[in-house]
């Protein structure tokens, strides 16, 4: 079966006083259509890098992104990114910031279908009462809500994330994860999330991608995530799996990320 992203080679280079920097390398990686994919590294190992590029906001040094059967060569609507920060301009509202891109994207449905689209993602979020505020009424978790929304509101092919609950505190983090869970059950968005937090990928993912230390950064190993949806984090945390699966990523991060794969060797692909 084609793969809906397909990420060969890729590699990512920055020039420096002290000549070029490769801070990724070999970079493989393939996902099936409405799978959600988490990166997992320590920081500054090269993930953000990664989603850049296949945001089209950074250009590729080396390799080929294509994205449903189309390499990717710039930033675009059919890809709903989601940063750490949300960027919302501070003199419109929620509504309001929704509402660009849906007008940009939709500009050929009649006004009452795009405010609809807008109205619909935000009741979604839980944002039904504050879609009129500015960001500045807003706490960073309602700003947050209105980044998801806007994202999802423009229906792109692919949605990547950022480390987005990042800046949260973890009651915020956890209603914020649902939210998002929910929203992608609902659409079957094919997603990739960038994030340093064990548990947040073990709930969130179909697989976790775990990388190697930059500089050169890599896969380091892939762990398949079996656990049914919809999920609980109550089931989680009641299966004895889910603490052997918790176990081999911290060991990962301990242990194994500071040493890249062989020359011919392929990233292990650990089996929950």
């Amino acid at each position: 079966m084609s793969k809906f992203l397909e990420i060969t080679q890729l590699v990512k280079t920055f020039p420096t006083p002290k000549g070029p920097l490769t801070v990724v390398r070999d970079f493989d990686l393939g996902l099936k259509k409405g799978e959600f994919i988490t990166v997992i590294g320590h920081s500054g190992c090269g993930k953000s890098t990664v989603l850049s590029m296949i945001a089209g906001l950074s250009d590729v040094t080396g390799g080929v992104i294509v994205l449903a059967g189309k390499e990717v060569t710039n930033a675009g609507p059919d890809r709903g990114v989601v940063f750490q920060a949300p960027c919302l301009l501070p003199w419109f509202t929620a509504f309001e910031n929704v509402m660009l891109g849906i007008d940009q994207v939709y500009y050929t449905a009649s006004k009452l279908e795009r405010t609809q689209i807008a109205e619909y993602y935000l009741s979604l979020v839980g944002l039904a009462d504050s879609m009129h505020k500015r960001p500045g009424e807003l706490s960073q978790g309602m700003r947050q809500r209105c980044g998801i929304a806007r994202a999802f509101a423009l229906s792109p092919k692919m949605l990547l994330l950022d480390e987005p609950f990042g800046m949260l505190d973890s009651l915020t983090k956890f209603e914020l994860q649902d939210v998002l869970l929910n929203l992608w059950q609902r659409d079957q968005k094919t997603a990739l999330m960038v994030t340093h937090d064990v548990d947040e990928a073990l709930y969130l993912s179909d697989r976790v991608v775990m990388m190697t230390d930059g500089p050169e950064a890599t896969v380091g190993d892939i762990l398949e995530v079996k656990f049914p949806r919809p999920r609980t984090r109550r089931q989680l945390l009641e299966d004895p799996e889910y603490y052997r699966l918790r176990e081999y990523l911290i060991h990962f991060l301990n242990e194994r990320s500071h040493h890249r794969p062989g020359k011919n060797g392929q990233p292990a692909l650990a089996h929950a």
